[in-house]
């Protein structure tokens, strides 16, 4: 029977939740196409900004690595 119930009430917490979703999406405030703009410059130099710093990290590293094999195996 507990089951049944549950199933019951699912209509009303879907409404529920629409509703709330519905006001929710209401209070949201959205950006201008120039915040737009100027986050995805910066989130593109980001991006650009890591991809050179773990390119050097890799070639010291890999550079490292085969010395020290280097060193190893003569």
């Amino acid at each position: 029977m507990e089951f049944l119930d549950n199933v019951k009430a699912w209509p009303t917490a879907l409404r529920n939740y629409v509703s709330e979703l519905q006001l929710e999406m209401k209070r949201v405030t959205w950006p201008n196409k120039k915040q737009v703009q100027a986050t995805t410059v910066v989130v593109i130099l980001t991006v650009f900004a890591f991809a050179a710093y773990f390119a050097v990290v890799d070639l010291v590293l890999t550079r490292s690595v085969t010395k020290v094999y280097q060193v190893f195996t003569k």
